[in-house]
């Protein structure tokens, strides 16, 4: 296979090491970019780089919530790289499931650093390091979950509704130099997700219109759309990447 011609531009993508953030990488090394990406098991951030290419790859280990990780992070990009284009905010967590009114409170801070504050964040040290003076894009990967009641990951879904948030709130004040959208999956089939349709994953399967499954490829290339100029007249939105799923909410 032919490598890419290098498009000069770089991204870094957080929580990268497997599922949609290897994805996101995999779509932006395949376009040609440079990709930084984050996780926080150094072995699996290795195998990863291994497999997207070590000639166009770093990884960069520790937990998201940790802003001195969140500042290396971007500081090693720009170090590495010269510049820091785009950042994909895909770092997360559901460490629980179960009714929001048993929920322990530590349980729901722990949802919202790793989910919500991790990415406001990253976004502000990528805008202190280089997009402000130089422009880029950002994508936060939310879910369905913040766009309607969500039973037994109630947490979960309250933090992308807040990521959701946190979109619009970005894109209004980075504009006009940065764009920011979301992207918000259904089910994808990652270990991450796995709860949602192991043991029963054709009746899961079987709600959704297109009749199967996300893949980390369907929002990785969702995700190379936002980090392109082909959108570069869109900002704030929330692009449902769904399957169709949503369809089945009407009445009848």
């Amino acid at each position: 296979m032919t490598a890419p011609q290098d498009s000069g531009r770089v991204a870094l993508v957080t929580g990268a090491s497997r599922g949609i953030g290897y994805g996101i990488a995999e779509a932006l090394v395949a376009r040609g970019d440079r990709v930084a990406i984050t996780g926080r098991n150094e072995d699996s951030l290795k195998e990863a780089v291994e497999r997207l290419g070590a000639d166009r790859v770093i990884g960069i280990a520790g937990k998201a919530h940790d802003e001195a990780h969140q500042a290396a992070a971007v500081e090693r990009t720009v170090e590495t790289f010269g510049r820091l284009d785009y950042l994909a905010n895909n770092a997360g967590t559901n460490p629980v499931f179960g009714p929001i009114a048993d929920l322990d409170l530590g349980v729901a801070r722990k949802v919202f650093e790793t989910n919500v504050i991790s990415a406001l964040g990253f976004a502000q040290q990528a805008w202190k390091a280089w997009q402000q003076e130089n422009g880029g894009a950002i994508v936060n990967i939310a879910s369905v979950a913040g766009l309607s009641a969500s039973p037994f990951v109630g947490a979960y879904g309250i933090s992308k509704a807040a990521m959701i948030n946190l979109t619009l709130q970005l894109a209004h004040e980075l504009s006009p130099g940065v764009r920011v959208n979301a992207i918000a999956p259904a089910v994808v089939k990652t270990k991450f997700a796995q709860a949602l349709y192991e043991g029963r994953e054709e009746e899961v399967t079987g709600a959704y219109p297109l009749g199967r499954l996300g893949q980390p490829e369907d929002i990785g290339g969702a995700a190379e759309f936002l980090l392109s100029e082909r959108s570069g007249w869109v900002t704030g939105q929330t692009l449902v990447v769904d399957g169709g799923i949503f369809l089945n909410a009407g009445v009848g």
